[in-house]
């Protein structure tokens, strides 16, 4: 547990209570209610990310969960070698995926960020960070990795399940993420990464439900953007779309809603429905999910992982047909 007197020190308040809760600490303190993050990455990377949520408050997006500075002017307190922010405890629920017009007022509130994004010149002594023109070598890179992946359950000897179910399943996603390469190579990926770079836009990287609060008068705050770089604003969508659409039977309605209520506030180019469809078409959660149990990324049990792969397999059908309805939708064959 981090020393309190140490944050009450360079934050200059008082601690009344403190509580645990979903990876934060709720503070109830002389000067209201805060929420203390313990963060896993360096001062120069925190200062681009408080530099970006500055930059977004500027231009009119003031709706994230800003950092206190501490004593000297610092968006941390350094206890023991571990950083540990400070910012406004947002009152609030989290986005319900579920539901239809909570997930419009988010995809609306997302294009917002976008458009208060650009022009972010991260300040002096921070660490950029771009995922720009990136994704054409990403792709062929977790298509290999597929392929070392299916040798390593190859060559066990005690097969788990997860081993003979991800055998069983990795050719069907290897064809998806080549067809996902070959949309990508052939869109106008590298004319829109240009386009962003110019423009010094940013994307949040991870938009998902509960890092988007709707206060009681359907207000959004956008949190937690330890993730935030610089990248074409494709990737955000697609990225909120799939973990929506994972979650409603990927209903092509819920992907129409989204990219209308995007477009209400900020309209894609034509170019873009083709990067979309590549992002979309990339077995991204696939990958992932192997990934972690391959190389003990996470400590989940064995059990855990075989329902999420298959839980993952069983959705292909419904899946596939939701990629043809959105061909057919957005003119993309």
């Amino acid at each position: 547990m981090m020393r309190e007197f140490e944050i009450e020190r360079q934050f200059n308040i008082k601690i009344e209570s403190i509580k645990a809760n979903k990876g934060v600490y709720y503070l109830n303190t002389n000067k209201g209610e805060r929420c203390l993050k313990k963060i896993n990455y360096g001062p120069q990377k925190l200062l681009f990310v408080c530099g970006a949520k500055e930059h977004l408050i500027k231009n009119g997006f003031d709706k994230v969960d800003r950092y206190f500075l501490n004593i000297d002017g610092y968006p941390y307190a350094l206890v023991n070698e571990d950083l540990y922010t400070l910012s406004m405890w947002l009152k609030g629920r989290e986005c319900d995926f579920h539901k239809i017009d909570e997930v419009k007022l988010a995809a609306n509130t997302l294009a917002k960020l976008h458009i208060a994004s650009k022009g972010y010149d991260p300040p002096e002594n921070s660490k950029l960070k771009s995922d720009l023109g990136r994704w054409p070598g990403l792709m062929k890179k977790r298509l290999k990795a597929l392929d070392k992946m299916k040798e390593m359950a190859r060559k066990k000897n005690n097969k788990s399940d997860f081993d003979l179910l991800y055998i069983k399943s990795v050719e069907f996603y290897k064809e998806l993420a080549k067809e996902a390469s070959k949309v990508l190579m052939t869109s106008d990926y590298e004319r829109l990464c240009e386009i962003a770079e110019k423009e010094k836009i940013l994307c949040h990287h991870d938009f998902t439900y509960h890092n988007i609060i709707i206060d009681d008068n359907d207000e959004v705050n956008i949190i937690d953007f330890d993730y935030c770089k610089r990248e074409i604003r494709a990737f955000d969508i697609s990225n909120f779309m799939i973990k929506v659409l994972k979650r409603v039977d990927w209903d092509i309605q819920f992907a129409k809603e989204i990219i209308d209520s995007y477009n209400e506030v900020s309209p894609l180019e034509d170019s873009e429905y083709k990067v979309l469809l590549a992002y979309l078409q990339f077995p991204q959660r696939y990958w992932r999910l192997a990934n972690r149990y391959y190389y003990n990324e996470v400590t989940w049990g064995a059990n855990t992982f075989a329902k999420k792969i298959q839980g993952i397999i069983d959705e292909q059908e419904k899946y596939l047909n939701f990629l043809k309805e959105f061909k057919s939708l957005y003119n993309l064959d």
